[in-house]
């Protein structure tokens, strides 16, 4: 009966792991935005906005740590009924997100110590992160919605949603500023969903057989 009852658990798991990860990545999306010009025209950093690029770059490896156990806690949540081909996509885009969220990261604390920060530096971490880590994002999104639709663990309009926030970033990508933020926006609440479905499954599994 254990391995039953440490599976029942994978959902609650991955919701709270998914809440986290989708309140840090917005918060360190905002922090960078605010805090690091995204054109020519205004390329300097406010003295007074220094400390939000510092506050990001110490919040994102703990947004990237809790996307790792959120995708590895829906994938264990879908069970070995899952599409080979398309949990490959869902791992490799998930991977290559989390990679590209660390360059764009690290890019971003490069001009933290200029006074005027180089066009490159700047526009080399909002490519990383508008572009490549977004649209490995909506990748993400596609799959699991797909594996969501597929084998029924979400509903049609939730489904619905995740294709097109997938894309919406995939077409906008860095054309639209704070698009980002639709990733994180999804992943609350796919992570909600999967804690009230939690929450309502919890007094049948109390009053089922021991």
């Amino acid at each position: 009966m254990e391995p039953t009852t440490d599976r029942l658990k994978t959902p609650r798991a991955a919701g709270m792991a998914g809440v986290a990860f989708a309140l840090l990545l917005a918060a360190a999306i905002v922090l960078i935005r605010i805090s690091i010009p995204g054109d020519a025209a205004d390329a300097t950093i406010d003295q007074d906005r220094r400390w939000a690029v510092r506050l990001a770059l110490q919040i994102v490896p703990f947004a990237g740590i809790f996307f790792l156990w959120f995708m590895g806690a829906l994938r264990a949540h879908t069970g070995d009924a899952e599409d080979r081909f398309i949990a490959t996509v869902f791992l490799g885009s998930g991977f290559v997100f989390v990679a590209a969220l660390f360059a764009a990261a690290a890019a971003a604390g490069t001009v933290l110590n200029e006074e005027t920060p180089s066009d490159f530096g700047r526009h080399y971490a909002y490519t990383l992160l508008a572009t490549y880590a977004m649209r490995m994002a909506a990748v993400f999104v596609l799959a699991t919605s797909m594996i969501g639709r597929t084998l029924g663990v979400f509903p049609r309009p939730l489904a619905m949603l995740g294709t097109l926030v997938g894309l919406i970033l995939i077409v906008v990508g860095s054309g639209v500023p704070w698009s980002e933020l639709l990733f994180p926006a999804w992943a609350l609440v796919i992570s909600l969903y999967i804690l009230r479905v939690r929450r309502t499954a919890a007094p049948t599994d109390r009053s089922g057989p021991p």
